[in-house]
């Protein structure tokens, strides 16, 4: 009954910056903590950035970390992902995905394996 809903996502050139969002229902919002992924064609899905139920703690993937930031809104049930610099290499779908991973609230996993539901996803294309 989670939904999961990104949008946000587009055509860009290298160096623009996107904005995505993510849109939850079907949970008490604050206590889960929420992972945004990606996913090339031929590639896994990767960690990309992750922020916990209250918002205080966040993680990023090394290709990531000093481009782009993360943030929710949990009075809107909503999560952030600012990108900013982007890379021809950043391009992929971005999913937006939730976990019930215990403490949640205070901490949140890199593992995809630890998330339990997840949007369909968000394309960005950054062309050279």
């Amino acid at each position: 009954q989670v939904q999961l809903v990104e949008s946000g996502g587009g055509l860009v050139q290298a160096g623009v910056s996107l904005r995505l969002s993510c849109a939850a229902s079907g949970r008490t919002f604050s206590s889960y903590a929420m992972g945004w992924f990606r996913q090339a064609p031929g590639k896994e899905r990767e960690f990309v950035a992750g922020i916990s139920g209250n918002g205080v703690n966040t993680y990023y993937a090394d290709s990531v970390k000093g481009r782009f930031t993360i943030s929710r809104d949990n009075a809107k049930n909503t999560v952030a992902l600012q990108m900013n610099s982007l890379k021809p290499e950043d391009t992929a779908l971005y999913y937006c995905a939730t976990t019930s991973y215990a403490g949640g609230t205070y901490y949140l996993p890199t593992r995809s394996t630890r998330y339990d539901h997840w949007g369909q996803g968000t394309q960005v294309t950054v062309s050279a």
